[in-house]
C-alpha cells in the first residue's frame, strides 16, 4: 500500500495529502456525484469509473472506497450496465494507499475495526470489471487492479508491492493474487525486495491479459472489451464469471462438476433458448437477460 511521487519513479517516497474527511454523496452512479471519482457511461452497456485524486496520484483512502463501492454497486444493480471499467490517470492508476490515514493506527484500531476490509468489496460485484492500468499501480493500487476480472495495462505501467519498505506486508490480497498470477518465486522476489514490475514484464509474466502502447489505447481497449461483454446475455455472463472464479477455489474435478451444474441451469433461462434458436436460424439474438 505504498505510494510513490511522480518526480521519483520507482522510489519509496509517499504522497502527502490534506486531512481526511468523510464524503457525503448520492448512491446514483452518475457523472458529478462523487468527489474522488469520475463516473460515466461512455459506451452502450458500459460503466466507466476513473479515480480522480490527481494531486495525490490517486492514493487510496477510506472516503474514496466509500465512493468506489457505491459506484460499483449502482452499476452492478443497473439493468442498463453489462460491464465496468476501472482506471486512473496516465501517471497513476493508484500509486498506493494514503499513508497519512494509517500511520498512527494501533493493532487494536486496525484489527478491531477490520481496517481495509471494505477495500475488497469489488470481489462481491457480479458483473465483469476490467482494470485499465496506466502509470503507477503500487501497493493497494496493484492489489485493487488485480481484483478486477480482466486486467489491461500500457507499456508505461508500473506494478509493485513495496510494503516491505514500510515495515509491513501487503494487506489487501497482494501476496495471494500476485503469487497465483506470476508464480511463487517471482512474487516472493517482488514482495521481499519491494522492486517493481514494468508493464511489458507484466504482460510477459501473465499478470495482465494485454499490453497497449499508450494510455489512451489501454482505456479504449478496456472499453471495447467491456462493450463486447455487455452485448451478450447478462445471465450467461454472470454464470461465466462465477465458474471461472470458482476455479480458483476448487480442485479440477470439483470445478468441472460445478461448471456442469451451472451449464445445466442455464437451460432454464430464456436467453439460452433465444441464443440457440438464433444460431440455428442464422439470426442475431435479441437478449432478454432472463
Amino acid at each position: 500500500m505504498l505510494c510513490s511521487k511522480a518526480t521519483r519513479p520507482f522510489a519509496s517516497a509517499f504522497v502527502r495529502t490534506a486531512p481526511l474527511r468523510v464524503v457525503r454523496h448520492s448512491s446514483a452512479a452518475s457523472e458529478g456525484s462523487y468527489e474522488h471519482l469520475k463516473v460515466t457511461t461512455p459506451r452502450p452497456g458500459v460503466g466507466l469509473i476513473t479515480f480522480n485524486r490527481p494531486k495525490a496520484l490517486n492514493a487510496l483512502f477510506t472516503p474514496l472506497f466509500h465512493e468506489l463501492n457505491a459506484a460499483l454497486r449502482a452499476f452492478d444493480s443497473s439493468p442498463e450496465i453489462g460491464a465496468m471499467v476501472l482506471t486512473g490517470s496516465e501517471k497513476a492508476f493508484a500509486a498506493g494507499a494514503d499513508i497519512k490515514e494509517m500511520k498512527d493506527k494501533t493493532f487494536a484500531d486496525a484489527y478491531g475495526a477490520d481496517f481495509i476490509e471494505m477495500w475488497s468489496d469489488l470481489m462481491h460485484i457480479k458483473k465483469p470489471v476490467i482494470s485499465a492500468v496506466n502509470g503507477y499501480a503500487l501497493g493497494g493500487g496493484c492489489e485493487l487492479a488485480m481484483m478486477a476480472d480482466i486486467m489491461y495495462c500500457s507499456v508505461g505501467a508500473t506494478f509493485g508491492q513495496p510494503e516491505i519498505k514500510l515495515g509491513v506486508i501487503p494487506g489487501a490480497g497482494g501476496s495471494q493474487r500476485l503469487t497465483r498470477a506470476i508464480g511463487k518465486s517471482k512474487a516472493m522476489e517482488l514482495i521481499l525486495t519491494g522492486n517493481n514490475l514494468s508493464g511489458k514484464e507484466a504482460g510477459e509474466r501473465g499478470l495482465v491479459a494485454k499490453v497497449f502502447d499508450s494510455a489512451q489505447e489501454c482505456v479504449d481497449g478496456a472499453l471495447d472489451t467491456a462493450e463486447k461483454i455487455a452485448s451478450y446475455s447478462r445471465i450467461a455472463v454472470k454464470a461465466a464469471k462465477e465458474v471461472v472464479n470458482k476455479s480458483q477455489d476448487l480442485g479440477v474435478r470439483e470445478g468441472i462438476e460445478f461448471e456442469r451444474r451451472v451449464f445445466h441451469g442455464l437451460f432454464g433461462s430464456k436467453d439460452q433458448k433465444i441464443g440457440m434458436s438464433a444460431f440455428a436460424e442464422k439470426k442475431k439474438p435479441q437478449w432478454t437477460h432472463e
